[in-house]
């Protein structure tokens, strides 16, 4: 039997989010920047042919029908573009909230990728794979390498990965599970222009390039659920915080600080008081492979 193979698939934080406008496809032109938390869902491939997914985890529960699961959905998307692809049975370790703003199924889908990628011998960058990817969901791509870079289009134009550095932080759920399409109904959209100048790499000027630049999601997404702006007044209360956002289209929503020690303590006497989900993490690019 051959051996089993793991990736971990961490959550995505989308650190900037800017709506530029709606495309004559009907979606909406954005650009984001993101980074990733070295909290991760942990999926694992058995190969052979006995194939499928068993979900376990604390999240297990609310991840929905098995057979509609993005880990399926981008196995079939590969199969569409590459030949003879092997596969296995897939076992999902569902850590990460369910349609919470955080890539949780994206990041699921670009870990099953990478696993079939491994299996069969093809590189993450082939672009058959990276067509799978974006065919799966916008956010699946960025989710490939889950290296800190800024995304725009839909999701599938990305740049170069970049370096930032090491941002402590705290992840917080209120428990409200938010749809995407809901929010951009709830949108309204302004003339603006792409966000200028470059990405600072230095830990305070960045605190200061975040602060200029925010997420246009979030009155859509707190209008939608009302616990995103209740969230929201929490972090920006908590002693030593540097930045409160919500990621994405919500619910999750995350502070940074300058020291994993205070993350630390906010995480503590957040959850000591609420019966959010709350976590502390560090966000920039991870490793995904065991």
């Amino acid at each position: 039997m051959s051996a089993v193979l793991l990736e971990t698939a961490p959550a995505k934080i989308n650190l900037t989010l800017q709506v530029l406008g709606r495309r004559a496809d009907g979606y909406h032109e954005l650009e984001s920047l993101v980074a990733f938390a070295d909290l991760a869902d942990r999926l694992t491939l058995q190969p052979g042919e006995n194939e499928g997914l068993e979900i376990t985890g604390p999240f297990a529960g609310k991840s929905g029908i098995v057979a509609d699961n993005l880990v399926l959905k981008a196995l079939a998307a590969a199969r569409e573009r590459i030949t003879g692809l092997k596969a296995g049975r897939f076992a999902l370790e569902k850590i990460i909230p369910v349609a919470a703003g955080i890539g949780g199924g994206s990041a699921d889908a670009a870990a099953a990728l990478r696993l079939i990628a491994r299996l069969n011998g093809i590189s993450i960058e082939d672009l058959r794979l990276m067509s799978a990817a974006l065919a799966v969901g916008a956010d699946v791509p960025v989710c490939m390498s889950a290296r800190s870079c800024v995304m725009r289009g839909v999701g599938e134009v990305l740049s170069e990965p970049l370096d930032l550095p090491p941002l402590p932080a705290i992840l917080v759920n209120p428990g409200v599970a938010l749809a995407t399409r809901d929010v951009f109904t709830r949108l309204t959209l302004k003339p603006r222009e792409r966000p200028s100048g470059n990405i600072p790499r230095g830990f305070d000027a960045l605190i200061d390039y975040l602060k200029r630049n925010g997420n246009d999601l979030t009155s859509a997404a707190s209008a939608c659920a009302p616990a995103v702006e209740e969230v929201l007044d929490a972090l920006q209360r908590l002693p030593a915080v540097k930045l409160a956002r919500m990621s994405g289209s919500g619910a999750t929503c995350f502070a940074l600080f300058g020291s994993p020690g205070e993350a630390a303590t906010a995480a503590q006497r957040l959850a000591a008081g609420k019966s959010w989900w709350v976590q502390e993490t560090t966000l920039g690019s991870v490793r995904t492979t065991s």
